[in-house]
């Protein structure tokens, strides 16, 4: 008899993935046998990249991990995870903020579906500050990002800021 497979699944809007974010997918697929990397569609933000775009960038910046692949939903997560067959949501901290905000949501989620379990994975120390809104103000007025993201990220935004 086969043994299931563990997938899980990395939720975010990702816009722009960072070094944080990339930091994350790399040690969550350690512990998987597949991972996703699913992009929010979230219609009450106004995103800088496309929900396309998004999964451009980040399938670029995975391309060397095999069990990591990216998708994209727009309806509750714990629905998607149950048409991926995934069980494990991950998701990383970096403060006490984080956890109190993110402890919400895996309550919510397991609410509505016993069957999810949310692992939280501290981020990386010298990542605790990043987030995509800080290095998206960094970007807008020129700043350099080059030690916060990936280079096809960067190029990304400097095109979009031009």
């Amino acid at each position: 008899m086969s043994e299931k497979l563990r997938v899980a699944v990395y939720p975010g809007s990702f816009d722009p993935v960072t070094f944080g974010h990339l930091d994350i997918i790399r040690r969550s697929a350690k512990q998987f046998d597949q991972l996703i990397v699913a992009v929010l569609n979230n219609t009450s933000k106004n995103p800088l990249f496309s929900v396309e775009e998004r999964k451009e960038m980040l399938r670029e910046v995975t391309s060397d991990i095999p069990n990591v692949t990216v998708d994209s939903f727009r309806d509750l997560l714990v629905r998607f995870m149950k048409s991926r067959n995934a069980n494990v949501i991950i998701r990383g901290i970096r403060s006490v903020t984080d956890f109190e905000y993110e402890l919400t949501l895996a309550s919510t989620n397991h609410l509505l579906d016993s069957e999810i379990d949310t692992i939280f994975m501290m981020t990386n120390p010298k990542y605790s500050y990043l987030s995509s809104s800080i290095v998206k103000e960094i970007a807008q007025f020129k700043g350099e990002v080059t030690e916060l993201v990936p280079q096809a990220v960067e190029r990304r935004l400097i095109e979009k800021y031009k």
